[in-house]
């Protein structure tokens, strides 16, 4: 898949002419590559759309204009962006109610290693999680994680040839499943797959 590169990017000047624009395009395309699992969490399925729109989004509110700060940017973005054989994903936990959340990031410790995607029939792939750095402690989980699902060649194969897609959690305190997915879900993240 095609990573960001810096004559990929506008300047903040374009940027921020062609900023309405750009957000409709990319609120659009997130409502395809979004998914809610149960109540309180939302997964975002990352590609080289979201992830452009995210580092035009800092550089805009860092005002960052520098060509060495604008690669660090990119280079902490690019490994959010599937590589063809995996899909990457934000995932959000959603308590509007400060005191709520507070308890559920209690009894949610480790919920972003069981969060799992199911092509078909074939067996559960369980995420790799946060791996550029820790994001609970002994207390806590955070309320945002980023998420890694590797597929084999055949779910890749299988996924291209219009198998169903299915993902869940399960965790002691959150179980949920969502899934066939729709067809229009699928097929956005479909793009993200390579043969």
């Amino acid at each position: 898949m095609k990573k960001l590169t810096r004559p990929d990017l506008l300047s903040l000047e374009q940027y921020s002419q062609d900023r309405q624009r750009l957000r409709s395009e990319v609120i659009a395309h997130k409502q395809l590559r979004n998914v809610q699992v149960g109540p309180n969490m939302t997964w975002c399925f990352e590609d080289y759309t979201t992830i452009r729109y995210q580092v035009l989004e800092m550089l805009r509110a860092e005002r960052i204009f520098e060509a060495p700060a604008i690669q660090e940017e990119i280079d902490a973005y690019n490994p959010l962006i599937p590589d063809g054989r995996n899909w990457k994903v934000t995932l959000l936990l959603e308590f509007p109610d400060p005191e709520e959340r507070r308890t559920a990031l209690e009894r949610l410790i480790g919920v972003e290693d069981r969060c799992w995607i199911r092509v078909s029939e074939m067996e559960r792939v369980f995420a790799i999680a946060d791996e550029d750095m820790e994001r609970e402690n002994a207390d806590k989980t955070s309320a945002v994680h980023f998420l890694r699902f590797e597929l084999s060649p055949s779910m890749v194969e299988a996924m291209k040839s219009g198998a169903s897609l299915s993902l869940g959690v399960d965790h002691d305190n959150y179980r949920h499943v969502e899934g066939p997915l729709p067809a229009a879900v699928r097929d956005s993240l479909n793009r993200d797959l390579a043969l």
